[in-house]
């Protein structure tokens, strides 16, 4: 049976659920097509007081449509049901598709109430219209992420734009045995408010945090005002469902369950408006990264960044440098950008390929082994050119 939101009364919010809901008795699709105007409102597109809630075995097709988080709305565009506030254990589901047809858009607020992550303060460091209101956490959180599955098995994320984002675009907690394609980010490290350019920090396009394995993602493109594509396994003592996080399900140890591991990426193309990277890897607090396949990576903006693909990190907040065998298995191939590096591996890498890289920066290496020889082990550099004096870009 395929339903139809516009079938649905109340708000928005209200209408979407509801359609979800009667889609779980029959086992049918949800679509959420242009918004029909009504008594309600004229307006020709969703707007969202909260988070649409996915349960297991549920497909939710938008259809050419624009759906945009209201300006009292502090939560996600889409989070599925096993997570959130005071749920401190999380139960695995399965079976969700988001499913983006035509032009499908999600939207931030025109004035969000928060943005960043959960370590940035309201109104000092990143835009939030709660700033300054008793009751209201001046920090942001995990609700800030735009779509948001947590120990989701079976899953598709694909055909979506995600614009003006309050942070990351989408992030994967423990999700396994997935798919993440043709996806466009449209975010630029904040947006002019009353005629004013405010900052919206941390907007990543696409994250994958611990425990994500067996993941395929390709056809990513697009502008974001922090890393396009991260993949970043960092543990920290803190518990599941609680807001000072920007990890829903916790950032507790869970030993080799945490690992991030199977990964294929394919065709990237896009930039990075905040200067820092295109994909970035980083594994640090013992989580190990392994059999990574990077696959087409193509800088499309004059914009310097920090660098086109980053491995690792030294920053002793996350405990230095990775142990040397904690990132191992990498493939990467089909590179071509211009920065203050090409691929920079700033922590540890072993049994690793590195191939067919151009570069288009003048004097630059097209590997930057910036932690040092005693932390990288048969690592192969093959297939290198540098192409600055021969085309501008």
């Amino acid at each position: 049976m395929n339903i139809n939101v516009n079938d649905y009364k109340g708000s928005d919010s209200d209408r979407i659920q509801a359609a979800i809901e009667a889609a779980g008795k029959c086992g049918g699709m949800v679509r959420i097509p242009t918004r029909r105007p009504d008594a309600v409102s004229p307006r020709d597109y969703w707007l969202l007081d909260r988070a649409i809630i996915l349960p297991s075995d549920t497909t939710l097709m938008l259809e050419n449509c624009r759906v945009k988080l209201s300006d009292r709305c502090r939560d996600n565009f889409i989070r599925s049901a096993n997570c959130g506030e005071g749920i401190a254990t999380i139960e695995p589901i399965r079976n969700i598709h988001i499913i983006g047809i035509g032009n499908a858009v999600l939207e931030g607020a025109d004035h969000p109430r928060a943005t960043g992550d959960a370590a940035k303060i309201l109104g000092v460091q990143t835009y939030g219209t709660d700033s300054g209101v008793e009751g209201e956490k001046q920090t942001s959180d995990w609700r800030s992420i735009g779509v948001l599955l947590a120990y989701v098995t079976d899953f598709s994320i694909q055909g979506l734009t995600l614009k003006d984002t309050h942070s990351w675009g989408v992030s994967l907690e423990h999700c396994t045995q997935g798919q993440v394609t043709d996806l466009a980010f449209d975010a630029h490290d904040g947006r002019e408010i009353n005629g004013t350019f405010e900052t919206f920090l941390n907007q990543d396009g696409l994250d994958l945090r611990q425990g994500c394995h067996d993941i395929t993602i390709q056809n990513i493109t697009g502008t974001s005002g922090d890393d396009l594509i991260a993949l970043t396994a960092i543990r920290l003592d803190v518990p599941a469902g609680i807001l000072d996080s920007s990890m829903v399900s916790g950032m507790t140890p869970l030993g080799r369950q945490d690992d991030v591991h199977d990964i294929i990426i394919r065709n990237v193309r896009g930039t990075s408006v905040g200067g820092h990277h295109i994909v970035r890897f980083l594994n640090a607090s013992g989580v190990k990264m392994y059999n990574i396949l990077l696959d087409g990576v193509i800088h499309t903006s004059p914009e310097t960044v920090h660098a086109v693909v980053r491995i690792g990190d030294s920053n002793p907040t996350w405990g230095g440098v990775t142990p040397l065998g904690d990132t191992h298995s990498f493939v990467l191939q089909n590179i071509i950008g211009h920065g203050r590096a090409i691929v920079l591996i700033s922590g540890s890498l072993c049994d690793s390929l590195i191939s067919n890289v151009i570069v288009q920066t003048p004097g630059l290496e097209p590997v930057t082994f910036a932690s040092g020889p005693e932390n990288i082990r048969n690592v192969t550099v093959a297939n290198t050119l540098n192409t600055s004096n021969l085309h501008k870009f």
